[in-house]
């Protein structure tokens, strides 16, 4: 009886363990290249895993935020990779640096040449995105994965906080404060422009006493020997006056 209770609790904990490792874990998610801050510009990777045994992942098509649309959207190119991007006409048009845009891309979908992703392996999508939204803390894309047996998967939920989270969870992306000083690397920028003209102004005003205060020491100079050269000229005088005399 006790040996078939530790078997028992054996096969529950192979189960458990089983349960925490299936590949149904391993989601299509997005991750930015270190932080996404709000208002600013950030590169975004999709990062999409082959999940089956038997077939490969041929198609991505991520769906961008309608409710936070984006005006810059440049995907990466991804060898072996077809990208199409689909652009869709916004309700409410955006202001960008002046200008009104009135449509944002609505989807990237890239499409395998070849074999695609295949089983064991995952493939990484980069995207360049922006203005990122400030009156948000994340970002919710939409995705579907297609395999070579025509099965799609629909990574669509979007996770609730304090829930589990769902079978198929959509990708998330989290947003950072933004920058303190509102420029980020332009700031810094003009600030290193800023130092570098006053060191070479410090360096210019440096150069001309060095010049200045060589003139003087020259003209100096100049004035001892044309003093001796005419106390000589005197003396030499004198003496020619004293010898005609004599």
């Amino acid at each position: 009886m006790k040996a078939s209770r530790i078997a028992a609790a054996g096969a529950v904990a192979g189960v458990a363990v089983l349960a925490v490792s299936s590949p149904c874990f391993a989601h299509v998610s997005v991750q930015p290249e270190g932080e996404a801050a709000k208002g600013g510009y950030a590169v975004v990777g999709f990062k999409v895993p082959n999940e089956r045994d038997n077939a490969s992942t041929t198609k991505l098509e991520v769906t961008f935020p309608s409710d936070h649309p984006l005006s810059s959207v440049q995907p990466q190119p991804v060898e072996g990779w077809d990208i199409k991007i689909t652009k869709s006409r916004l309700a409410t048009p955006l202001e960008v640096h002046g200008k009104k845009i009135d449509e944002a891309v609505s989807k990237v979908t890239w499409t395998a040449k070849g074999d695609g992703i295949q089983p064991g392996f995952f493939q990484k999508f980069p995207v360049s995105v922006g203005t990122l939204p400030e009156d948000t803390d994340q970002l919710v894309f939409k995705a579907l994965q297609t395999y070579s047996n025509k099965e799609v998967v629909r990574w669509i939920e979007v996770p609730q906080e304090g829930q589990e989270e769902p079978e198929h969870p959509a990708p998330v992306l989290a947003l950072t404060a933004p920058a303190e000083d509102g420029h980020g690397h332009g700031a810094a920028a003009d600030d290193k422009a800023s130092d570098d003209a006053e060191k070479a102004s410090a360096e210019t005003t440096a150069a001309s006493d060095d010049d200045s205060g060589g003139t003087d020491t020259t003209a100096r100079v100049l004035g001892v020997v044309g003093i001796v050269v005419g106390t000589a000229g005197v003396a030499y005088g004198v003496l020619a006056g004293r010898r005609r005399t004599a």
